[in-house]
């Protein structure tokens, strides 16, 4: 089980009638594959007809020049995945291809839908096919059910909405339009951005505006809760699928999964994680001699944390930036070099020093204290470590991979116990409001720090999913 949380997957759509889509895709793609590296996949619609190409993989391993060249287009949606609903295989890799009468259709989802054991179950009582077990295809399914009975698209998809529950951004196509729609919490996000003049007429929508920056595209705002956006030769339409609820932006996107580079309401990510490491810094100080980073997500909360303090801040680690994700078994031998494939100590900088350790996270605890020996290995005279997020103490359903409470560290131990685990002569985390009062000003989903949970979570879901103990808060009403 990996340390660092994983974000379900990024999403990306086009309409870009005189452009090349597929190939503006695959370059928003690569901005977004950080947020998904177990399969890829682009859909086009030519106005004639949907093809669709994805599989297991980095977006450069699924994606030739030749098979961009094959997908000429007026729209596209793509996808990036981590799995968190559904096997790792070819089926549940997206944009999800299925078809409404006679009209193909095909959807790429960023989230996890809480209810979909129960709306399979239904749609298939209804008679609705299905070929795969993930959350996806039970959105797209009801989608086509409900837009047979009312014949448009726009309303097949409003109907679902009011039904589906969690956190969800969604993408969809057409032949001959693009759609894109999220959840009324907020809680996973989605951007809208242009291409070209103020008179052209190409859109674009993706998960963060990193994919925006490497097409030349520009930000205009984000995706409304609840708004379902439809972008044709008609231009551009926008409607609720239902009304906007209690504003839960995941803070998780603040803390490590949004590129640094991405902006939300006028900041940039890297802007709140330095601001945090700062508050950090304020709350939990300490006498070292040189603070540190955990390659490349604690950079930015260290650079604040060591500014804030006065203490120079210094590389303590060489990153392998050529280690990527792979499907080949790893070794018990290789599981035992656990971290040291991906970074290696700087003696020189380290040797005979106090250190302050500042990482996003800790999450399960097993690379913190890998890191925190290496220090010592590498002569370290202490070491302190700084987790510039709370400390994570509930699982989360919206689309993080953390859905059983047991996998969590902080929910088994104390800081004290925490420190001695990890081998740190101290450890703090940064506090709630701290993280809070270091991002935006809007609303906030804090249910992995707080048991708070935006939108219900049904008992058959959430089954063996909480420790003897701990009583998560449910919104009264959903």
């Amino acid at each position: 089980m990996a340390e660092n949380l994983h974000e379900e997957c990024g999403v990306f759509g086009i309409w870009a009638p005189d452009r090349d889509v597929a190939r503006l895709t695959y370059y928003a793609l690569r901005a977004l594959q950080h947020r998904g590296q177990e399969s890829a996949g682009i859909a086009v619609g030519d106005g004639q007809e949907v093809l669709v190409r994805k599989d297991l993989g980095l977006v450069s391993q699924v994606f030739s020049d030749a098979d961009l060249t094959a997908m000429p287009g007026r729209v596209a949606i793509g996808h990036v995945r981590y799995g968190t609903s559904g096997a790792k295989s070819w089926e549940a890799a997206q944009p999800h291809v299925s078809a409404i009468d006679k009209t193909a259709i095909a959807l790429a989802h960023n989230g996890t839908l809480v209810n979909s054991d129960r709306l399979r179950e239904r749609l298939v009582e209804l008679g609705e096919p299905f070929h795969s077990n993930t959350d996806s295809e039970v959105a797209a399914r009801l989608i086509g059910y409900y837009t047979r009975q009312s014949r448009r698209l726009r309303d097949g998809i409003a109907r679902a909405m009011q039904e589906i529950e969690g956190g969800y951004a969604m993408t969809l196509l057409r032949e001959n339009a693009l759609y894109a729609f999220r959840d009324p919490n907020g809680i996973r996000p989605l951007m809208l951005g242009r291409l070209g003049t103020s008179k052209d007429q190409d859109w674009v929508v993706a998960s963060e505006t990193c994919a925006f920056d490497i097409i030349g595209a520009r930000f205009v705002r984000e995706i409304q809760p609840g708004e379902i956006v439809r972008i044709s030769e008609d231009g551009i339409s926008s409607q609720h699928g239902l009304p906007a609820r209690r504003c839960a932006n995941c803070i998780f996107e603040d803390v490590y999964f949004s590129r640094p580079d991405s902006v939300k309401d006028g900041s940039s990510f890297y802007a709140v994680r330095f601001e945090s490491g700062r508050r950090l810094a304020q709350e939990a100080p300490c006498d070292v001699d040189l603070v540190i980073d955990v390659p490349d997500s604690g950079r930015p909360a260290a650079e604040g944390f060591a500014q804030e303090l006065g203490v120079p801040y210094g590389e303590g680690f060489v990153k392998n930036r050529y280690v990527a994700r792979t499907f080949i078994q790893p070794t018990q031998e290789l599981r035992q070099m656990g971290v040291r494939l991906k970074l290696n100590p700087l003696p020189d900088n380290i040797r005979g020093k106090r250190i302050c350790m500042v990482d996003d996270s800790i999450v399960r605890g097993t690379t913190s204290k890998q890191i925190v020996q290496m220090l010592r290995d590498a002569g370290a005279a202490e070491v302190h470590v700084r987790s510039a997020s709370p400390k994570v103490v509930w699982p989360c359903f919206y689309g993080i991979d953390t859905g059983v409470q047991d996998q969590l560290i902080a929910a088994h131990k104390d800081v004290e116990e925490i420190r001695q685990h990890i081998g740190a002569d101290s450890l703090a985390y940064l506090s709630v409001e701290g993280l809070v009062a270091s991002a935006p000003k809007t609303g906030y989903c804090t249910a992995c720090f707080t048991g708070d949970y935006p939108v219900a979570i049904p008992d058959d879901f959430a089954v063996e999913k909480f420790l003897p103990g701990y009583t998560p808060r449910m919104p009264q009403d959903a």
